[in-house]
């Protein structure tokens, strides 16, 4: 039988740093809510935006569209 190697039990929050138990928080890999908050917005103001120098595509009206 081949087992995989288990993931590590606790990690750090992304977001503030401390330490996080994955059997226990529901927020993982964050450790709270409000850090799990930060980063959705991190998401929702374009800060985990990838860079690139390709155009932006064009609709059928003319208008510019973010890929």
């Amino acid at each position: 039988m081949v087992m995989s190697p288990a993931l590590p039990r606790k990690v750090t929050c992304p977001i503030c740093g401390k330490h996080v138990d994955k059997n226990q928080n529901g927020h993982y890999p964050f450790c709270s809510e409000r850090c799990q908050m930060v980063d959705l917005g991190q998401w929702l103001q374009g800060g985990y935006r990838i860079e690139s120098n390709e155009p932006l595509a064009q609709s059928d009206d003319g208008e510019d569209e973010t890929p």
